[in-house]
């Protein structure tokens, strides 16, 4: 695995850990509810805390998965299967949610794709 794909692969857990922060930890700041188009009061509500909390879980172990992909396994493709899916995820929540989801959450692991190739 060459360097620029490591360090993109963590530039992607990172901007994982990022989202586990905001749905997890800060889930009704302000914060998140400019990243996610929401109110406050909205995020202060129980069961979209709930549902929040849950997805900023799930967010954080995909991050713990990458990091461990590229350094206590090294494997070039654990990184490629997670970016792959990373990419289907959000492609999946474009088409659904909001179109610029493939370039904000899958963006990074694109170009993580791309430098596997390389």
């Amino acid at each position: 695995m060459n360097i620029v794909t490591k360090i993109l692969s963590v530039l992607v857990a990172l901007e994982f850990l990022y989202i586990f922060y905001l749905e997890t930890i800060a889930t009704s700041s302000e914060k998140t509810s400019k990243v996610f188009g929401m109110t406050t009061e909205e995020l202060k509500q129980k069961n979209v805390s709930v549902l929040f909390k849950n997805q900023g879980v799930y967010n954080g172990l995909i991050a713990v998965l990458i990091l461990l992909a590229v350094f206590a396994f090294a494997s070039k493709a654990a990184v490629i299967c997670l970016m792959v899916y990373i990419v289907a995820v959000a492609l999946y929540g474009s088409v659904t949610s909001n179109p610029k989801i493939i370039l904000m959450q899958g963006g990074l692991a694109i170009l993580t794709l791309i430098s596997c190739v390389f």
